[in-house]
């Protein structure tokens, strides 16, 4: 195989390196020599692909099994093939030692043909110097100490002569992956051989020594850094800005190499200066990517940089305006950074970049000026009131197994991964990560009112403010402005049309951005708006920039990579409905966490600073706080804003306001005096509006749309509607989803056009099977609950005339006597929450008593989200129970002041949550000194079963045990966690990767279970501990003293291992009941072994040892040995290596021996 790669490798380097006629003379060579066949001949000829040719000649040449014969052609035509570069162990026809000529011939067949060739691009270069040379004499590189001169005009000359070819500047456009081109083996492989430089010319190197190739047409074998992502193992390329280099500093002019000086120290050589490229000289072994360049060092001018080549070394790097739709790093070679880290050299160079505005025609300039001034204004009134919220890692999983709904994964509130510095900080790190000409979706997630399109309007600012360098252009998008009808949208209608404020711009702006997508940032706002595209991924898509298409289509082309390739895509969205499955295939997804109490207390202080009553900050503070349940959803930021406008209100009455207790209470108290002051009927008109429109999942709507002009100045003055930022025409939008929400359940509560039947449907409580309501109007049922139980004088009758109000009490009625049918104990999780809320919306006390009172005792929350508001109705709820409850809180995402108010009430007996939340929130009670309520949690919570799916289950457990051990030995009297204490059953189900990593651990901690009588380590997807776990968890078999049931099954144990376990098992003699090895490797060998152990294991019930390897003698070991153990009940030991025959008779003689 070696000599064939020698063979291949001397083919493709001389075709790459003739034109098509002399290829065709290589062939006839090869014809004249027998060699080929004239069939085989033709064939060859019109193969057109130059690799499958040069494999088939050189497989043609290995058969005849004397390469060299084929050098015979080159004579014929007047070239020869250096003698260096002929197959080890052949002659050297040359007949002496130097390395004999090689002309270089024209470049026939364009640019394009050369760049995907492997011609050394060192040879083109003296080719270059010597056409101004008289003559034709023949240029000879040797191995003597003859000067080589590097022309630096003749270099422009070279890269003048690319640049004018429009042929080539076109072909460039459909390079898919011109970075796997550009840097070709021939061009990177010479970097790890000897370099010689004798004389620069500068008195700075005096002293210094730098090497340079002295067998430049020679090809070296490759090593790739370890952590470098490879797209292609045959297309491997150093990066220099991680290894560790040295630089000399020279003056410009002209460089001589000569091969006949001392080696340098083993490094990497930096050459670069003012108005050249950098050429990085590596001797020795390459680097790991995580060194560091050295920043010391001198500087050797090389050759002349082209216009517009950005850190390439190479004269066929085409510039940047000749590569429509090319990232700026398809032009040099890349790195792999880590998730998090930042590089300030990346930083500087986009900065440099960013800095080429001036350098760009006049309309991209006056397109790049129009665009920061439309994002850069600032918002005025609440909009302008920014509090930075937090960005965790999100993920989607599936509602169920057989479900086609998606929703986010909830973390454990330990487990939760912030980003740090928000959203640009995020698009840093992806840029770094992303690799070239890869789109990079990112998805920002939240549910309706957490902040994602003020998050999105910032990141724009910051843009426009030269605070994301990395972008040339950013567009902020708003995806209500998408759904005009027909098929006519391009890439230029989303660019510059449809968003805010659309801009003219002509077709080179449009050139300009597809030249460097790169460097272009789409962000589109509130993506849920275009639900009714879902399916775009399976479209088929990528038009052309310029195509008009269907909106699918365009979506299609921008998510499959076909459009703006290399641009980055941020999505604001909603993490439910039908677009869910999209988002779950960004490169990233990020959730908008709300927020925090400090983050709350911030708002409102600055809220009332930016009206200039700050004598009103601490008052609304203190009334915040006495409404607890209104300050658990002051989480979210729409409801945050719409406490401290009604605060205001409040706060300009005098002393005696106080908080509504209830949602539905606080929309009524911000539209009273909204209401008041409306045209007849205003409110009901928009409030009809406002459900029509969502239930067609829609939340803009156009001015023709309002009933009446009146109406609309009306709603438009009061601040219920406002303009919708980034629409094209005269549309509108409500001022928050919820505020949309409460008008739905207000028409509800006073149409007569809603049937008394449907009306708990709304509810969305028990949704029917046949035309559900899908409740994208989330915040309807306990906004209607609330609107139809309050009283009247100060709910609906402050909203509409009294007259209006007596439809709502029969509706009143209906849903009382639906609610009271209702059985909470049937209900899942997320509706027994919804029903809670409703419940406390009502503010009915028959109602309430009949749902906290058919509460069961063991409620199970476990896979559902536990808001701050739904941690705070529950617990209300189970205060009023009067009963004592068991609480699970596993994967429920409580935050730690949820948790702890839930289990420390009296009427929470027993409690499971999250291993890490509970240790925290003990810590937390220890540092607070509040001992009594620490006790009293440590004595509720219980990890009974416990099942450890991951390696952090595993640690989870471990820090418990060390948290137990630590506390006894500060203690005077030891005491046991009662978790860790009352363990019965264990599971471990980490597959056959995690597992054996993670099960040595689990064997460490598994004697502080002084109760544990089930260790489980089956697994579906196998845990494969091995031999080596089984004798780690035979050492401890003796401190196991309570363990009755061990399930060793699919765990790839050998005789070795049964071996092990045989010789510990009688330490378990008093206790085992119950020992599974189904599904193992277990030969005669082990099985031999279990049965003479088998006698002695007086306690053991059932032993299972099917589907294993032994034979019959195994088998007849086994059935033996049971007939001297009257107490075992059952002896599994069907295996398909055991005759038919024999497993009857053995049967037969003892019926404790199933064959199932």
């Amino acid at each position: 195989m070696n000599h064939f790669q020698t063979i291949l490798t001397q083919v493709r380097m001389l075709l790459s390196s003739r034109c098509p006629s002399q290829v065709q003379t290589l062939l006839d060579s090869l014809l004249e020599k027998e060699l080929l066949s004239r069939e085989y001949h033709c064939a060859l000829l019109h193969e057109p692909d130059g690799e499958a040719l040069a494999r088939k000649i050189s497989l043609t040449l290995l058969e005849k099994g004397d390469p060299d014969v084929a050098l015979l052609g080159w004579a014929w035509s007047g070239l020869q093939t250096p003698a260096a570069e002929r197959i080890p162990g052949h002659g050297d026809y040359g007949g002496t030692g130097q390395r004999a000529a090689m002309e270089l011939g024209p470049l026939e067949g364009g640019y394009l043909e050369l760049l995907n060739s492997n011609a050394d691009p060192w040879h083109l270069y003296h080719f270059y110097d010597q056409m101004d040379l008289a003559g034709e004499e023949e240029i000879e590189l040797c191995s003597e100490p003859d000067t080589d001169t590097i022309n630096c005009e003749q270099f422009s000359r070279l890269l003048c002569d690319i640049e004018g070819d429009e042929e080539t500047r076109e072909a460039y456009a459909n390079i898919a992956e011109l970075d796997q081109y550009v840097f070709q083996d021939s061009q990177l492989e010479g970097l790890s051989k000897d370099i010689f430089i004798e004389h620069i010319g500068s008195d700075e190197v005096i002293g210094e020594s730098v090497e340079v190739p002295t067998e430049l047409g020679q090809k070296s074998q490759k090593r790739p850094f370890p952590e470098e992502p490879l797209a292609d193992p045959k297309h491997q390329k150093l990066a220099p800005s991680k290894s560790s280099a040295s630089c000399l500093n020279l003056p410009p002019g002209h460089i001589q190499f000569i091969p006949t000086l001392p080696t340098l120290s083993q490094g990497l050589w930096q050459i670069s200066g003012a108005g050249v490229s950098s050429i990085f000289i590596y001797q020795g072994e390459i680097p790991q990517a995580n060194q560091a360049p050295s920043s010391g060092g001198l500087t050797i001018h090389s050759l002349p940089k082209s216009p517009d080549r950005p850190g390439s070394t190479s004269p066929f790097a085409p510039s940047a305006a000749d590569l429509p739709s090319m990232p700026e790093p398809a032009l040099t070679s890349h790195t792999a950074v880590k998730e998090g880290e930042t590089s300030g050299t990346q930083c500087q160079v986009d900065e440099e970049v960013s800095g080429k505005l001036a350098n760009w025609p006049e309309p991209v300039k006056q397109f790049c000026h129009s665009l920061q001034d439309k994002y850069q204004a600032e918002p005025e009134g609440p909009d302008g009131l920014l509090v930075q919220v937090d960005l965790v890692r999100a993920r989607l999983e599936r509602t169920s197994n057989k479900s086609q709904e998606w929703e986010l994964a909830t973390p454990d509130w330990t487990e939760r991964q912030l980003a740090p510095g928000g959203l640009a900080e995020v698009l840093l790190a992806a840029r770094e990560r992303r690799q070239p000409r890869e789109t990079q979706v990112i998805a920002v997630l939240g549910r309706a009112g957490q902040g994602k399109s003020c998050c999105a309007r910032a990141l724009s600012r910051a843009w426009a403010r030269g605070q994301l360098p990395q972008y040339d252009f950013a567009f902020h998008i708003p995806c209500h402005c998408l759904d005009r009808p027909g098929d006519t949208y391009r890439l230029p209608d989303l660019l510059f049309s449809l968003g805010p404020q659309p801009l003219e711009v002509d077709d080179e702006v449009l050139r300009h951005i597809l030249r460097r997508p790169d460097r272009v940032l789409l962000i589109l706002d509130a993506f849920e708006e275009l639900e009714a595209q879902d399916g775009f991924l399976h479209s088929t898509g990528g038009p052309g920039a310029t195509e008009p298409c269907s909106l699918r289509g365009l979506l299609a082309g921008l998510f499959q990579r076909r459009l703006l390739r290399g641009c980055t895509l941020l999505l604001t969205a909603w993490p439910r409905g039908r677009l869910a499955q999209s988002l779950s295939k960004a490169d990233a997804l990020f959730e908008v966490a709300g927020f925090s109490p400090e983050q709350t207390q911030a708002y409102v202080l600055r809220y009332f600073e930016n009206l200039g009553v700050t004598e009103y900050q601490e008052r609304a503070l203190a009334l915040l706080q006495d409404q607890p349940f209104l300050l658990s959803h002051s989480h979210s930021p729409t409801l945050c804003r719409a406490m401290c406008q009604l605060l205001e209100a409040l706060l300009e009455q005098g002393d005696g306001a106080e908080l509504p207790a209830t949602l539905t209470g606080l929309y009524v108290g911000l539209l009273g005096p909204a209401a008041r002051d409306s045209p007849p009927g205003a409110l009901a008109e928009l409030a009809k509006l406002a459900w029509e429109l969502g239930r067609r999942h829609q939340g803009n709507l156009r001015e023709d749309q309002f009933p009446s002009v009146e109406v609309r100045t009306w709603a438009v003055a009061k601040g219920l509607v406002r303009p919708s930022p980034g629409a094209t025409e005269a549309r509108l939008a409500f001022s928050s989803f919820l505020l949309q929400c409460f008008l739905g359940a207000l028409w509800l509560a006073l149409s007569s056009d809603i049937k008394d039947k449907e009306l708990p449907q709304y509810l969305a409580l028990t949704p029917r099977k046949k035309r559900p309501y899908d409740n994208w109007l989330e915040g309807v049922p306990r906004f209607l609950t609330g609107l139809i139980f309050q009283p009247h004088d100060r709910c609906l009758g402050a909203l509409v005339r009294p007259a209006a109000t007596t439809l709502a009490d029969r509706k009143q009625k209906v849903l009382t006597k639906y609610l009271k049918r209702l059985q909470p104990g049937m209900l899942r999780a997320r509706r027994l929450l919804e029903l809670l809320h409703c419940a406390h919306e009502a503010e009915d006390v028959g109602i309430w008593q009949h749902v906290v009172q058919e509460l069961p005792a063991r409620l199970s929350f476990l896979g559902t989200r536990l808001t701050p508001p739904d941690a705070h109705v529950l617990g209300r709820a189970l205060e009023a129970a009067g009963q004592d409850f068991s609480l699970d809180l596993c994967n429920t995402g409580i935050d730690p002041s949820g948790l702890g108010s839930l289990v420390g009430l009296s009427c929470v007996t027993h409690f499971r949550a999250a291993l890490s939340d509970t240790v925290g929130l003990w810590e937390s009670l220890r540092q607070r000194g509040e001992f009594k309520l620490l006790q009293a949690v440590e004595e509720k919570f219980t990890i009974e079963p416990f099942k450890a799916k991951s390696k952090k289950d595993v640690e989870d457990l471990g820090n418990l045990v060390q948290t137990q051990r630590m506390r006894s030995s500060s203690e005077d009297t030891a005491r046991e966690l009662p978790a860790v204490r009352d363990l019965k059953k264990l599971e471990f189900a980490l597959g056959p990767i995690s597992g054996p990593q993670a099960f040595p651990r689990l064997v460490r901690i598994l004697p502080a279970f002084s109760s544990l009588q089930h260790l489980d380590l089956d697994s579906p997807s196998e845990n494969k501990i091995g031999d080596e776990g089984v004798a780690q968890l035979s050492a401890i078999f003796p401190q196991l003293k309570t363990l009755e049931t061990l399930n060793l099954s699919q765990n790839s144990i050998t005789d070795v291992g049964a071996c092990k376990l045989a010789e510990a098992l009688p330490s378990l003699a008093a206790s085992l009941l119950r020992l599974s090895l189904y599904n193992n490797c277990i030969c005669d060998v082990g099985a031999e072994s279990l049965a003479r152990v088998l006698p002695d294991m007086v306690s053991l019930r059932m032993m299972d040892v099917q589907y294993n390897k032994f034979t019959a003698a195994g088998a007849q070991q086994l059935a033996a040995s049971l007939r001297k153990c009257p107490h075992v009940k059952t002896l599994a030991m069907w295996t398909p290596t055991i005759p038919f025959g024999v497993q009857e008779h053995l049967k037969q003689l003892d019926s404790r021996i199933s064959l199932r």
